[in-house]
């Protein structure tokens, strides 16, 4: 993971506040943000999609909500981070279920610190992993905006394998017209191969060549 541990989150949620307190002890000796939310109200109240590299700690059984009806709220608010679950023994079951809907992991209590360490560790490098591929595909979007739209039927078709000669006839204009758009669309997307370009458009939206 390329970004500092320093601008890593963590947010733990869980009505024990000798848990809250123990846990943060644990999360900045390694260097990480910590924040501390005694309910699942709490977080929800404050939660947004992330912008940097979060895990979200999560007890299971909670007073009010508990945290199966947190991670069902986040998910219906588009909300997506990685969260791990603490339970008991006797909620394994259910801590298997919130695997089903998309947690990255449980762990028991009591728990062990190193166990914990390297599971949120690994929550933080899938989340970073998400951000950058998120960005690279809003730049690769953004070079594609730039597009006029015959530019935009011409990457396509040049992305897709075809030769400007079968492009031409698709599109009904000249090959030379078609070469003019193709050097354009290379020049305004940074790139100097169909397969470059391919590459872009998929990044952009995977079904774009479809």
């Amino acid at each position: 993971m390329n970004t500092p541990p320093e601008e890593c989150v963590v947010h733990v949620v869980d009505d024990d506040p000798a848990l809250r307190r123990s846990l943060r002890f644990l999360f900045e000796s390694v260097g990480w943000q910590v924040r501390l939310h005694a309910s699942a109200e709490e977080f929800l109240d404050i939660a947004t999609p992330p912008a940097q590299p979060t895990c979200l700690v999560l007890d299971i059984r909670m007073p009010a909500m508990s945290g199966l009806e947190l991670q069902q709220a986040l998910r219906e608010r588009g909300i997506v981070m990685p969260i791990l679950f603490m339970t008991g023994h006797a909620d394994v079951s259910v801590a298997v279920q919130a695997m089903k809907s998309g947690a990255v992991d449980f762990i028991e209590k009591p728990y062990k610190d190193q166990a914990i360490l390297d599971t949120v560790a690994a929550a933080m490098r899938r989340c970073d992993e998400a951000l950058q591929e998120a960005q690279r595909r809003a730049a690769a979007g953004h070079a594609l905006a730039a597009l006029s739209p015959r530019e935009q039927e011409v990457a396509r078709l040049v992305a897709q394998g075809q030769p400007n000669k079968l492009i031409a006839a698709a599109l009904g204009i000249s090959e030379k017209t078609v070469h003019i758009h193709r050097q354009h669309v290379m020049e305004k997307a940074g790139i100097s191969s169909a397969a470059e370009l391919a590459r872009l458009m998929l990044r952009a939206d995977p079904a774009a060549l479809d």
